[in-house]
């Protein structure tokens, strides 16, 4: 095991502060491929070869659950090397980008979800995974899961683990001021500005405005969605003057006038969820990561949160469709050992090590594959038995959403629309410079569709546009 040990030289942490990932492709030439000889499994069957991963679980439970997978397939196949390298979700786009000119690729990552798989896609960067899905079993996975993966019959990537957008709640702030869990938009907004009290360092909401984030997108989706509109129109165009939208935009930024922190307007995800795992605020629209958030940051608090499906727009509507995350392990065309890539991602699925990894942030992380939920030893783990009802709350959330832009099939627009400053800097001109909702939403709305034909005319002119809006 000494030797396995010294081997933990091999995993290196990329945090080197980069400029801002341009939006639009810039790729012009084809893929460079490694110089190196293809190295292929031994000739008796057994594997062997060197294998990079790059994935983004830089939270220590995480990376290390990996890092123990990878030892073990290595003891396995005493002929195989993984080299793993972890960076920042924000740092992987600006990773792949250059190493689609340069050639410095790795053979399997992960990617951030669903838009960065498709500009990966368009890129020409990937190759199917489907023959690891056979492996592992097609009927396992959800449909909704694989169809957001796929193009002309292709599966782009193996889903990893998922989780879908709730509304996160204080119980203990809600019983004190006698209101019940919101059920519908307005009532969200009428318990956020009665909890709100700045002298006792609580607010009803805390609304993420950083112009490197994508927090008010899908603030805003979630207010349309269940409006009946669409940030999307038919035409994959962006849709902001909508009736819907407008309304949407109104909504957020007099409820972030009314119950946000002033300093939030420069917050990240990570930022705004911090507060409401510190205590600060009494509502947030997260995943079930919140579990692990307070259980690391504020213990006392576990038995003061819950959480309740997206509001609807009126008291007898359904809930709408939840913000649905499928985080995919992607296979690289340039992968000069497909044999060891495809092994070691059907390793990853073992029960052993699949299970460990989900445990590494339970409520989280949710099994992309049927049959995990149900068994003892997924169920067993202190943080599920107690947050029970909340896991099958996002369950059902994840099951019936999908990734915002995605109501009609994965599209590069939705990745742009995500990626793009445009929703944010909407919000701070109305927040700061109060600007009108109109004039703010038409500018941003005209911004998005500038990019998005700068995308389909980049990726035409360098002959990828092969179903660029895959319907």
């Amino acid at each position: 095991m000494e030797q396995k040990t010294a081997k933990r030289r091999r995993i290196q942490r990329v945090g080197i502060a980069l400029a801002a990932a341009a939006l639009v492709l810039g790729m012009t030439g084809a893929v460079a491929c490694a110089s190196a000889e293809p190295e292929a499994s031994g000739g008796n069957g057994a594997l062997s070869g060197e294998l990079v991963f790059w994935h983004s679980f830089v939270q220590a439970d995480r990376a290390a659950a990996i890092e123990e997978a990878a030892a073990r397939f290595e003891e396995e196949n005493p002929g195989t090397n993984i080299t793993i390298e972890i960076m920042p979700w924000t740092d992987f786009k600006k990773r792949w980008r250059a190493g689609a000119a340069n050639g410095d690729l790795p053979d399997i990552s992960t990617a951030c979800n669903m838009y960065e798989t498709e500009e990966l896609v368009a890129a020409g960067l990937l190759q199917p995974a489907d023959a690891v899905i056979e492996a592992i079993g097609r009927e396992r996975f959800a449909d909704n899961v694989l169809a957001e993966l796929a193009h002309n019959g292709d599966t782009y990537g193996v889903p990893y683990y998922s989780h879908a957008y709730v509304l996160w709640y204080r119980t203990d702030l809600l019983a004190a001021a006698g209101l019940s869990v919101p059920r519908t938009w307005d009532e969200l907004a009428t318990a956020a500005r009665t909890l709100t009290d700045p002298g006792q360092g609580i607010y009803g909401c805390a609304m993420a405005l950083s112009p490197d984030d994508f927090t008010a997108v899908i603030n805003l989706h979630m207010y349309v969605r269940a409006a009946g509109g669409s940030l999307l129109d038919d035409n994959l165009q962006a849709n902001l003057t909508s009736p819907e939208a407008l309304a949407g935009i109104a909504y957020w930024a007099e409820l972030y006038r009314d119950c946000s922190p002033a300093d939030a307007i420069d917050d990240s995800v990570t930022e705004q969820a911090a507060r409401f795992y510190a205590g600060q605020t009494a509502f947030d629209f997260n995943s079930g990561f919140h579990v692990s958030g307070v259980a690391g940051t504020s213990p006392e608090l576990l038995d003061d949160i819950s959480c309740a499906p997206l509001p609807a727009m009126d008291a007898d509507g359904a809930a709408p469709s939840s913000v649905v995350t499928h985080i995919p392990l992607v296979l690289y065309r340039q992968t000069q050992n497909p044999a060891l890539a495809q092994a070691f991602l059907e390793f990853l699925y073992e029960d052993e090590n699949y299970g460990a990894f989900l445990d590494s942030a339970p409520v989280g992380m949710l099994p992309s594959i049927r049959g995990i939920s149900s068994t003892e030893d997924y169920q067993s783990n202190p943080l599920r038995r107690q947050f029970a009802d909340e896991e099958r709350v996002i369950q059902n959330a994840m099951l019936t959403g999908n990734a915002l832009g995605f109501e009609e099939g994965p599209n590069l627009h939705a990745g742009i629309l995500v990626s793009s400053d445009a929703i944010e800097v909407m919000f701070r001109r109305i927040l700061q410079e109060k600007t009108p909702v109109e004039e703010a939403a038409q500018e941003a709305e005209d911004q998005l569709n500038r990019q998005f034909a700068e995308a389909d005319a980049t990726l035409a002119a360098n002959g990828s546009a092969n179903e660029v809006n895959n319907r």
